[in-house]
């Protein structure tokens, strides 16, 4: 037996051994086809790189799993003011949006989760020894390898700890049955502390590209290059890197982070230029390439959202899960948002406000030349569907609109609603960024804005053809407290539905040290008891979700956070 793998395997553990390795590799299913069950052991396995990249595809699978994505999107959504009750509901997250929520739901459960982390850290624990083993993987593999996986693990606790504060930080596998697994919760504070200093050990080691696209179009590079946006890339780990440094209220690292993203991508943009000539889909806006909402010499807008939400794996995509190229459903859009090609509401909705005379110039969100209008949101016999990610392709005139007809919208749909799911695109990294340049002892104001109106720009088509700022520097530039007003209402045009609103009403919530905003924003959906629910979110306590009790029970060392200590004892 090799030596690695008998350190962390007991004499007399090979049964558990067995189970824990059939449980780590589901979805490795050409090894166990090669060998009978009763010869899978550890000593069989971990021996060349294949194993490796075998298992560590696992993680990305655990990642796409229904149930993890189903978490993280209501993690980062459903509490906020941006979803409402659509179709069919069941009853756990009618509780959440009632503000009702209870250490039974089993969306407070995190199994699914720690399950991706666990198969995470046993990619860290055995990458090395197999390098020792196999010539043919090389260091520099294996080093891309755990900087893949490390960010796949910090994605998922950074998703834990915006959403339950404390959280137990492991970092080895479940191997060794022999070991005690009741963990004590992290304090939120040092918690992203060790992820960032997790991910600054790996950063520089992660692959800056899988497929060289510097020859290809947009359209070409998301056929061909998407391992560029589908697998964990360096990009990626500076981007994971800034919004935790964010978090931290680390702003000149945030905006260091965000500068070598956004570096990249100028240079990626000026490769293609030198190689192929101008791409007709692009602009710079304030320097930064975008992708046009219309193609240069046209009118004719919804050229970004197709791109981006519509093809998937686009030029602005920093992070995305590809259900595309795998062929599988993304059960996560499909049953939360538009359900299917015959016009079926998925289990959300859009408020009423939000949809409600944008035409007109007189809603209070979008202006009515705001292509994310129409893009996010349709309405039909008062009912407001969530569109974002149903529609394959978006075509609309908003150059001249005076109601729906004048937008002459044509839409393209799912069949099958296999979406990718987008955890971050550039225009996280500039929005991070500005955040960063408000909230610095120094703020620069005139950098946030620019970052900030370059987004509203192209969500409005101003190019080289309509010079004028969308936004007036001077309208905001009186205040940190109106330019941050501002951003977080860019942030919420921009990223509706996207799984962000919940954590960025949580993030202001711990800068002001107080819930004001949050209680004012999140209440806006409340039809009933919303001043009742306004008193609940008072309490800073109550802004973060109470542990699964069954959690509880299996880790002694859990305290139940304070704002649901009644209703656990209540259930008991």
């Amino acid at each position: 037996m090799n030596r690695f793998i008998k350190r962390h395997i007991s004499k007399g553990k090979a049964s558990f051994a067995l189970a824990t390795l059939l449980f780590t590799l589901s979805g490795c299913s050409d090894y166990l086809e090669i060998l009978p069950l009763n010869e899978v052991v550890l000593e069989n396995y971990w021996t060349k790189k294949e194993d490796v990249t075998s298992v560590l595809n696992g993680c990305y699978e655990a990642l796409a799993a229904e149930n993890s994505l189903d978490h993280l999107g209501v993690w980062g959504e459903l509490r906020s003011e941006n979803l409402v009750r659509g179709g069919s509901l069941d009853n756990k997250y009618v509780e959440v949006l009632k503000e009702n929520i209870l250490p039974a739901n089993d969306l407070t459960k995190w199994e699914d989760i720690y399950k991706t982390i666990n198969r995470c850290n046993t990619v860290l624990a055995y990458a090395d020894g197999v390098q020792k083993l196999d010539p043919n993987y090389t260091e520099a593999q294996m080093m891309a390898n755990k900087a893949e996986a490390t960010f796949i693990r910090d994605l998922c606790y950074f998703y834990l700890i915006r959403t339950f504060r404390d959280v137990p930080m492991i970092f080895e596998p479940s191997i060794d049955d022999t070991k005690e697994y009741a963990v004590a919760a992290t304090p939120m504070k040092d918690a992203l502390r060790m992820l960032s200093e997790d991910l600054e050990s790996v950063k520089d080691y992660a692959v800056l590209r899988y497929v060289d696209d510097s020859r290809m179009t947009n359209s070409q590079a998301a056929n061909n290059a998407y391992e560029n946006c589908a697998k964990v890339t360096r990009v990626a780990l500076y981007t994971l890197l800034a919004d935790i440094y964010l978090w931290r209220g680390e702003y000149d690292k945030a905006i260091s982070c965000c500068d070598y993203v956004i570096n990249f991508k100028k240079n990626q943009y000026q490769e293609r230029i030198a190689n192929i000539g101008q791409l007709n889909d692009m602009h710079l806006f304030s320097g930064i390439p975008m992708i046009r909402e219309s193609i240069v010499n046209t009118k004719t807008c919804g050229n970004a959202y197709t791109e981006i939400f519509g093809t998937g794996f686009s030029f602005e995509s920093i992070f995305e899960l590809g259900y595309q190229k795998g062929a599988t459903e993304n059960k996560y859009t499909s049953g939360s948002y538009m359900g299917d090609s015959q016009g079926i509401m998925g289990r959300y909705s859009a408020p009423e406000d939000y949809a409600s005379n944008v035409t007109s110039g007189n809603n209070i969100y979008f202006a009515k030349n705001d292509c994310r209008a129409y893009e996010n949101i349709s309405e039909s016999n008062g009912h407001f569907f969530i569109t974002k990610y149903y529609f394959t392709s978006v075509s609309l005139e908003n150059d001249n609109v005076t109601d729906m007809k004048s937008l002459r919208l044509s839409l393209g749909t799912r069949s099958v609603n296999n979406s990718n799911w987008i955890f971050y695109r550039l225009s996280d990294v500039m929005l991070i960024k500005a955040e960063a340049c408000i909230m610095k002892d120094n703020p620069d104001f005139q950098t946030a804005f620019t970052l900030i109106n370059s987004i509203n720009k192209r969500a409005r088509n101003y190019n080289e053809t309509v010079k004028s700022d969308s936004l007036a520097f001077s309208t905001y530039s009186s205040s940190r407290e109106e330019m941050e007003k501002l951003l977080f209402m860019e942030r919420k045009r921009e990223f509706m539905f996207e799984g962000k609103r919940w954590f960025d009403l949580v993030r202001k919530s711990l800068r002001d040290n107080n819930t004001h905003y949050l209680a004012n924003e999140a209440t806006q959906k409340q039809k009933e008891n919303a001043v009742a629910i306004k008193i609940q979110l008072a309490d800073m306590n109550a802004i973060f979700w109470p542990y699964n009790r069954e959690e509880l029970k299996r880790n002694n060392l859990l305290k139940q956070n304070a704002a649901y200590r009644d209703a656990e004892d209540f259930q008991k």
